[in-house]
């Protein structure tokens, strides 16, 4: 099968007609972390990047979308993003303070997650994955996310091992007692290491999802046979290669009903789908939307209305 060359750009955060590019992930820049203040209501904002995001809210009140899913985040609350997923946010508060860091998958590869599926957390549906649950859990989060805010704005010698074991903390205090629904209790496996052997398969639904890659293809690339990638990948992302690779075009579509204002059957096209029925029939299952409702949504939403905290 002939491959696009064409790569995307990936990292775009935009307000509805402003985008710029600061997410640019690779080998030799496996995260980017930031800090944000916000003393008021700025608007909504849309982000999709090619890392996973993990953000804490430190203080004030903002709203997070994924999907169908609105989170309504208060001091302590954590999100998490897995890669291509557009996700939107908007501040409903005052004084907002959060920090967010955008990582590729085997910047914990190393970690004391090693023994953990914490992949899961990023894998299962939006709303089954995990929240904090006790106010002695809230002031963990929100002692992490300071600690992570003060590595990001000193960047002190070491401050990427220190975001790596700050990530680490946060991910298993958040998770440890966490078993989302549908998926069955299993032993504890080494899903880091297994997460090496399929990302090649990884980047190459990342950097062409508009490219049908057969699990032949992937397993190829992998350099295992196609049972042996089926299994590996579902035991390491909690869900099939194909549900995966789907998610993934939904994604690129989405991205492009709200960066462009190609038609349904363009967009399909360019996404990897027969047709716009076809893209239509999957984006309503996935996103509890039609892709013009769903356009028009996220483009014509009011702004946020001021909230006392």
């Amino acid at each position: 099968m002939t491959r696009s060359t064409r790569r995307l750009e990936t990292g775009a955060e935009w307000i509805v007609g402003a985008a710029g590019w600061d997410f640019q992930l690779s080998a030799t820049r496996p995260f980017t972390a930031r800090t944000r203040t916000q003393p008021d209501s700025s608007g909504e904002r849309v982000s999709i990047h090619d890392g996973l995001e993990v953000g804490i809210l430190l203080t004030g009140a903002i709203e997070v979308g994924i999907e169908h899913h609105i989170m309504l985040a208060a001091p302590g609350d954590a999100w998490f993003i897995p890669m291509w997923e557009p996700h939107w946010w908007r501040v409903i508060g005052r004084d907002n303070q959060r920090v967010a860091v955008v990582f590729l998958p085997d910047f914990l590869e190393e970690g004391v997650l090693r023994n953990r599926p914490w992949l899961d957390i990023f894998s299962c549906p939006p709303s089954q994955r995990p929240t904090v649950t006790t106010e002695q859990m809230r002031k963990t989060v929100i002692a992490i996310g300071w600690e992570l805010h003060r590595e990001i704005e000193e960047r002190s010698p070491g401050w990427e091992t220190a975001m790596r074991i700050g990530l680490s903390r946060l991910l298993f205090t958040i998770s440890r007692d966490w078993q989302p629904r549908g998926l069955p209790d299993r032993p504890l496996q080494a899903d880091s290491h297994h997460l090496a052997r399929i990302m090649p398969a990884l980047k190459a639904v990342h950097a062409h999802p508009e490219d049908r890659i057969t699990i032949p293809e992937a397993a190829s690339a992998c350099r295992l046979s196609p049972a042996q990638f089926s299994r590996v990948f579902r035991q390491t992302m909690g869900l099939s290669f194909g549900k995966y690779r789907l998610r993934t075009r939904l994604a690129f579509a989405a991205h492009l009903l709200l960066t462009t204002d190609g038609t349904t059957d363009g967009i399909a096209g360019q996404a990897g789908f027969v047709d716009g029925s076809h893209l239509h029939r999957y984006f309503l299952k996935h996103y509890a939307a039609t892709p013009g409702r769903y356009r028009e949504e996220r483009r014509q939403r009011p702004p946020a209305t001021h909230l006392p905290i």
